[in-house]
């Protein structure tokens, strides 16, 4: 009886363990595989004490994104501050909370959004994290404080708001300069011709208060609010429109109102950094806009999403001479600020860097406003100078060079470059593939959706020519970063069966598209021997790429192409360093023609590095300085036998090829065939002339290489 019992506690205790490792690989995910994202919970907050003061909380400063930033309280009639002394994560979730986001996710000591101004009404805050209000929280009391403004807390909210929040006016008579709290906002198309459009660029203005949508009543609303407005859904300007037919669609319908208006200044980022307007007469769903009608905004999308006469919108664009470029984004709209200044690219450093100068950078580009303005080289570490500091914008510039700023970069290095992350329109681009069969959401086979005697269905991608720049288009349409791998064999990925046939075929990227459609292919003439199934195309998506960095000036500077004598290449061809041909070439007379560079490679990641590949795989012979003195950092005549892609992590100061030492840390990737490569990277292997193979090296930024021009003898 004894043993009976111990076995069944043994075996559960057995799945348990297995249990909790199984789940263990799904614990970064926001849902597991296969099962939809669970609705979101209303949140209830809890009854206000009697006994607790009315208080209003803000987040102000130097903001980097719009749901972060130094905390400010409204009481006794005045604004203050908040000491870092005691603060903790459980203070910040009840200041989210009280701001309507779902929680906290950091918060900063140190003034690091500026130093306040006024008094620091709160000092050595204790909070459980259930209180309803941060004044319910224990502390020293109100207005003692033995702080300085250089204490001044500041809380990062999580950008999730809370489903349901109701807007606390119980101060607004009060308050002067309130800030604006909502749910969400939307444009919503009204008129036939936006609602077929993609994206929506026109339609009403709606906030969502209390959980229901409402209209925002026009008398109070300006080109300023329409450019806010339209800088948040990833248009960079706003523009009139016909308020006749807008007239008389309020007319036969009636709205529902926003108990406020807005008075945004023309260059916030996001709403909540507007003030809050005039109240409307009525309250709640009461309030009636008398002689108005909806607020409506029509915008203007940047070149990349502009519409077009065949397509409703361009496939690809470059802008001609461009001042400004973003780099090391994985997707649209996103990356390290470059500028152009003398003929040469260099760096912004982020000093002072906030949402309004990033917006400018966005506009710029055709993008809307900055989501994010990122900081200390988060999007990857450029080369060469840097160009600006301490970029002061006003937010209505035409170009970022256009703004104050200083040249002077004393202080700042590359570990300081500015970086943003700019709203994109919405293209929908997201639900016309999808990864199916992979072990976790970042790799799978390719499917589309695709239109087939006038239906749509679900079909797999011909993989003959599939290479990483294809799968680097599918990665970033899906948002899912790199592309680490591209696959034309996916046996052990078991997709859906109803996907198995091929639905496009010849497909050829650029790599500057935003969806797989937008690239060359077959169309509906679908031409694939193999089949699909498991020859379909798959990839495998990374949301970092390698940091190895070839600067590619250098090797154009310095590029030439030399006859030299057999003789002095026989350790060379010893060590079959050369081509194949070159056997047939007289040791006495003969010669072959070699191009040479130097190289200076940077490892710009911030993370140790230890090549994956073993050390003969990676180390130059020393017959290449015998062979070719000139320059310490000549590249090999022939690499070793062709692998596929290595990557690999470890310690710092590792001798690089050439004699260079890494500079810093970080992942490397290689390509060894041609189709592998993205097509910059592909342009270059016209560098070497005289080899089919080299190894090439990744780069997240995709940076422009121009081909030498030169013939192999």
């Amino acid at each position: 009886m004894g043993r009976s019992q111990v076995f069944p506690c043994t075996h559960c205790l057995l799945l348990l363990l297995l249990a909790g490792l199984s789940w263990a690989q799904y614990e970064h995910w926001p849902y597991l595989p296969g099962y939809p994202e669970p609705p979101p919970q209303v949140f209830q907050p809890p009854q206000r004490a009697p006994n607790v003061p009315k208080i209003q909380l803000r987040l102000a400063g130097q903001k980097r994104k719009h749901n972060e930033g130094r905390l400010e309280v409204f009481y006794s009639g005045e604004w203050g501050t908040v000491c870092d002394d005691d603060f903790s994560i459980h203070a910040a979730h009840v200041v989210c909370r009280e701001l309507g986001y779902v929680e906290a996710v950091s918060w900063l000591p140190g003034s690091k959004y500026g130093k306040g101004e006024g008094k620091i009404w709160l000092d050595n805050v204790h909070c459980t994290g259930k209180e309803s209000s941060l004044a319910a929280c224990g502390s020293n009391g109100w207005g003692v404080s033995d702080c300085k403004h250089t204490e001044d807390v500041g809380v990062v909210c999580s950008e999730k708001r809370i489903p349901g929040f109701k807007f606390d006016n119980s101060l607004i008579n009060q308050i002067e300069n309130m800030n604006i709290q909502v749910e969400d906002i939307r444009i919503r198309a009204i008129l036939a011709t936006y609602r077929k459009r993609v994206p929506v660029t026109e339609g009403y203005v709606e906030v969502k208060d209390e959980g229901t949508w409402k209209q925002i009543c026009d008398k109070h609303w300006t080109m300023k609010n329409s450019r806010v407005v339209c800088g948040m859904f990833g248009f960079p300007s706003e523009r009139k429109y016909n308020t006749n037919v807008y007239k008389m669609f309020a007319s036969r319908r009636k709205q529902h109102y926003w108990a406020y208006s807005m008075d945004c200044s023309g260059n916030e980022a996001h709403i909540s950094s507007c003030k809050l307007g005039n109240h409307l007469t009525g309250t709640g769903k009461n309030s009636s806009c008398a002689n108005g009608m909806p607020a409506v905004v029509s915008c203007v999308p940047g070149r990349a999403f502009a519409p077009s006469s065949h397509s409703g919108f361009r496939k690809a664009f470059r802008q001609e001479q461009p001042l400004v470029r973003l780099k090391g984004g994985a997707n649209t709209g996103e990356g390290r600020v470059e500028v152009l200044k003398n003929g040469e690219w260099g760096t912004v450093c982020d000093d002072n860097w906030n949402l309004v100068s990033a917006s400018v950078v966005c506009r710029e580009l055709g993008f809307g406003s900055a989501k994010e303005a990122i900081t200390g080289a988060r999007l990857g570490q450029g080369m060469g100078p840097i160009h600006l500091n301490e970029i002061d914008c006003t937010g209505f510039e035409k170009s970022v060079t256009d703004c104050k700023f200083n040249t002077e970069s004393q202080g700042c290095n590359h570990e300081e470059d500015a970086a943003v992350r700019c709203n994109v329109p919405a293209m929908g681009f997201q639900n016309q593939l999808r990864l199916s069969g992979g072990r976790n959401p970042y790799e799978g086979r390719v499917e589309v959706l695709a239109e087939r005697n006038g239906t749509l269905r679900w079909g797999t991608v011909c993989s003959h020519n599939w290479g990483t720049v294809e799968a680097m288009v599918v990665c970033r349409q899906l948002g899912l970063g790199f592309a680490s791998h591209a696959f034309q064999e996916t046996w052990y990925w078991h997709g859906d069966v109803s996907a198995d046939d091929v639905v496009m075929s010849g497909v050829k990227c650029s790599g500057t598209e935003m969806s797989l459609s937008h690239c060359r292919h077959d169309g509906a003439h679908v031409s694939c021997p193999r089949g699909g199934g498991r020859f379909g195309a798959g990839v495998s998506c990374s949301e970092t790429a390698p940091d190895l960095v070839l600067n590619a000036e250098l090797v154009e500077q310095t590029a030439y192409l030399e006859d030299r004598p057999m003789f002095l290449l026989q350790c060379a061809l010893e060590e079959n360093c050369l081509a194949s041909s070159a056997h047939n070439t007289s040791l006495t007379s003969g010669y072959r023609r070699l191009l040479r560079f130097s190289s200076q490679i940077h490892n710009n990641g911030q993370s140790d590095f230890r090549p994956k590949n073993g050390r003969h795989a990676w180390v130059w012979h020393d017959c290449h300085r015998q062979a070719l003195p000139q320059h310490g950092g000549v590249h090999p005549l022939r690499p070793p036998e062709p692998q596929r892609h290595q990557g690999g992590r470890g310690t710092q100061g590792q001798l690089l090829p050439g004699g260079h030492r890494q500079l810093r840390g970080g992942r490397v990737g290689l390509f060894q065939q041609r189709d592998e490569m993205p097509e910059p990277l592909r342009r270059a292997a016209h560098l070497d002339v005289q080899l089919p193979h080299r190894w090439f090296l990744q780069r997240g930024d995709g940076a422009e290489v121009r081909p030498l021009q030169g013939t192999h003898k």
